[in-house]
Order: C-alpha cells, then structure tokens, then sequence
C-alpha cells in the first residue's frame, strides 16, 4: 500500500477587482452644551482645594502669553493664540492637569515632571500648589505659546 501526503486545502487569494463598501460613517458627535463658553464658571464649580492651583495656572498662563484668549473646550479652559491651542487647565476630583500640546520632545523636561507619550501633547498633573514648578511651567508656557504664535501666523 502506497501512502500519500494529504495536501493542504487550497486557499482562495483575495480578488482585488472586487469593490467594498466604504466604512459606514458615525454620527457627529455633538458639541457639549458649555463649548465655547467663558471660563469662569468652570473655576467656581471646582473643589475648594483646587481652585488655587487652577487660579496659580491661569495667572502663569496670562502672564506668559496676555494675547491668549481663553473659551470652554471639551468641558475644561482652552487658552488659544489665533487659532493655534497654547494650553489646557483640566479639573477632576483630587488632581489638575495643566495638558500642553506639542510632539514628544517639545518641552524641555530635566526632572520629568511631565506626564503623558502622546504624540499631541503631554500634561503635568498637580496635586497641590506647593507642588507646582513655577519657573518650569513659565518656561513651558513660553514655548507653548511661541508655538502657537508660529501656527496662527501660518494658519
């Protein structure tokens, strides 16, 4: 008796003359009731124990870019040079985040402060004022905003 090897199941390669549908589209998403909205009411909703470290921020930010205009996005303060986002002030339960944007390697950060491996930004994440660095963040801000000035004259 002869044996023979089974052969594997031929397997039908790909047609590429075949058209497919075209993803199904998503809804838009709509905006948040409070986009675009000023930036006040966003500080006074803050837990007592934040509110310094939000208002420290945005000091720090007027100071290193008066220009900059300020407007609710995605549900925390957007601070923008024309078009271009300088920076961002998120508030949750026990901690703020000052979010910056930029590709990695951005900002100068010797002690490692900032937080994030994104490839839009990175944030720094306080838990108390006396935690904040302000000469660091100064430093960030003006590269942020230096940033943005470039992109809003460009764009």
């Amino acid at each position: 008796m002869r044996r023979t090897r089974a052969r594997p199941a031929a397997t039908k390669k790909p047609s590429t003359s075949k058209r497919t549908a075209p993803p199904p589209r998503r809804a838009p998403v709509p905006r948040r009731k409070d986009y675009g909205a000023p930036i006040d009411g966003f500080f006074a909703k803050q837990p007592e124990s934040l509110r310094p470290i939000l208002e420290a921020l945005r000091a720090l930010v007027e100071e290193v870019a008066p220009e900059a205009t300020s407007a609710l996005k995605w549900g925390m303060p957007v601070y923008s040079i024309g078009s271009a986002m300088l920076c961002a002030l998120g508030g949750f339960r026990a901690h703020v985040n000052l979010v910056l944007p930029g590709a990695p390697g951005t900002y100068a950060d010797p002690g490692g402060l900032l937080v994030g491996d994104g490839k839009t930004g990175r944030h720094l994440k306080l838990t108390s004022l006396e935690e904040l660095p302000r000469a660091a963040v100064r430093g960030w801000l003006r590269t942020a905003a230096s940033l943005a000035r470039k992109k809003a004259a460009s764009g």
